[in-house]
């Protein structure tokens, strides 16, 4: 989508970025009914529903996000994540 929008710019198609980065060690993680619930209940963190699966997700399981999302990395309820624009 953010391709689409020309808010992304990709070399490849994103399947084959995808497979590049899980040969390279990523793992995906599922989202279940607890992530969902966790993802509404974020306080005071923006209404867009991708960003608050995502955030719930690295929550929940301890994980660190790598993200350039600007409102994602401002936000205080998330102390473990890595600024992709460094």
């Amino acid at each position: 989508m953010l391709v689409n929008k020309g808010r992304l710019e990709m070399d490849f198609p994103p399947d084959v970025w995808r497979q590049e980065l899980i040969s390279r060690g990523l793992i995906e993680l599922p989202i279940n009914g607890q992530t969902g619930i966790a993802a509404a209940n974020l306080q005071d963190f923006h209404g867009d529903p991708a960003d608050r699966i995502i955030v719930a997700t690295t929550i929940s399981t301890g994980s660190s996000l790598v993200t350039a999302d600007g409102k994602i990395l401002n936000w205080d309820g998330l102390n473990q994540k890595i600024n992709a624009r460094n």
